[in-house]
């Protein structure tokens, strides 16, 4: 096995890991990397091979979400000091252990994965996704008001995070009083849990989460006792005695938060940039709107919102090549197996047109839960930016990341428009 600088903490990596991607296609397809102690897959077809093989690599590793080295128990205090995590565990609104033991669809495999999976889908069926779409449209509209009077909007802040954010508060039924107390939770747990170099900036995610699950024991005990039509009602409703229990709802909606919104934040960043950068093809989709569900899977393809996810290995086992050993962590680089010229021929240039093939959203049994839902929300605050006159950006230079090994996304993107 090559040996490989790749470093996914390097913060060079991280403001452009696809160079080093190229790097390990070539040379090491599964590389073993020194600071982390997991192995690197990057070539498409083995990302492939591990997201179809789940008894051989278990999606167990994603409870190891934000370390390295060998899965452990969810620890959503892992960033507090040890008064606030002992401040965590006695708000909990059940015990501890069953947070620690709570199932989750992003960790779970099969045979416990289908049947939780069918639970959860139940919230994202296709007809509940599209009855959405008028609702997502004026959220968005509403965003990009003071934009069109003012003639700029800082992308992230004032579109991004605000109407995913308020999509999620609205499927969950969060009373609209609470709505803002929401996006204030919502923004500490996605930071603390995402971006390290912002955490300052936020609440304090002890308090966050606190204050969260408090908020969600109450929902659920009013929704246990008068079930409505939102997603909580409908995670916990039973059918042949099966229903989500009331810590595994509370971990549902933390991957809601951290997974899905953040999925779509990133995903229009990315978009927005890449489009800021090829003028050409801003200029392509803005006189036809008709492209901006290729422009979607383009900005997915090209600019993952999630560059990476995490597999054990249960069993001794080659991969092109590479011998791995029951235990080992393997990385899966979806941001490398996305330009992958064996696969994505010129991959490297932006080009909104039908490339099919990406992995932005996963494969198999675990493709992304609320892929429906971050296209329908992607496409239509895109149709809704595009539309205003002028659009540009106000700085110029390397835009501002946030610091994830695992996410790829931007902090802020100053944009202007003609008012």
């Amino acid at each position: 096995m090559a040996a490989v600088t790749y470093d996914p903490l390097d913060p060079e990596v991280r403001r452009d890991p696809y160079p080093h991607y190229a790097e390990l296609r070539r040379s090491a397809p599964v590389a073993r990397i020194a600071s982390t102690g997991f192995y690197a897959v990057s070539r498409q077809r083995d990302v492939r091979e591990v997201l179809r093989d789940t008894a051989t690599y278990s999606s167990s590793a994603m409870r190891a979400i934000r370390s390295f080295g060998r899965p452990q128990p969810p620890t959503l205090g892992a960033q507090m000091s040890g008064e606030d995590a002992a401040r965590l565990v006695a708000a909990l609104p059940f015990p501890a252990l069953e947070l620690v033991t709570a199932r989750s669809v992003i960790y779970v495999d099969p045979p416990v994965h289908e049947p939780l999976r069918g639970i959860v889908n139940r919230g994202f069926t296709p007809r509940r996704i599209a009855a959405l779409e008028p609702r997502i449209r004026e959220i968005a509209r509403a965003c990009l008001a003071d934009a069109r009077a003012k003639g700029e909007l800082e992308l992230v802040a004032d579109y991004a995070i605000p109407v995913p954010v308020t999509v999620i508060a609205e499927m969950l039924g969060v009373d609209p009083e609470r709505h803002a107390d929401f996006k204030l939770w919502s923004d500490a747990i996605v930071t603390s849990q995402t971006d390290a170099a912002a955490r300052a900036t936020v609440q304090p995610p002890a308090t966050a989460f606190i204050e969260l699950f408090q908020y969600l024991a109450q929902v659920i005990e009013e929704r246990r006792r008068a079930p409505r039509e939102d997603l909580i009602s409908v995670l916990l409703r039973a059918e042949d005695g099966d229903a989500l229990k009331p810590a595994e709802v509370v971990i549902f909606t933390l991957l809601l938060l951290v997974a899905g919104n953040e999925t779509t934040t990133n995903l229009l960043g990315n978009a927005v940039l890449a489009l800021c950068a090829n003028p050409d093809q801003l200029a392509a989709v803005q006189r036809d709107p008709a492209l901006v569900p290729l422009l979607v899977e383009e900005a997915l393809r090209y600019d993952a919102p999630a560059q990476v996810i995490l597999r054990e290995v249960t069993r001794d086992v080659a991969l092109a090549g590479a011998e791995l050993e029951a235990g080992a962590i393997v990385a899966l680089l979806l941001g490398s197996a996305n330009r992958d010229e064996e696969v994505f021929p010129g991959g490297e240039r932006f080009e909104v047109r039908e490339r099919p093939g990406h992995l932005a959203f996963g494969l198999g049994v675990h493709f992304c839960l609320g892929a429906a839902l971050a296209r329908l929300e992607a496409r239509i605050a895109l149709e809704e930016l595009l539309a205003l006159p002028g659009l540009r950006r106000r700085d110029s230079g390397e835009p501002e990341r946030i610091s994830s090994y695992l996410l790829r996304g931007l902090r802020r993107l100053p944009l202007a428009v003609d008012s």
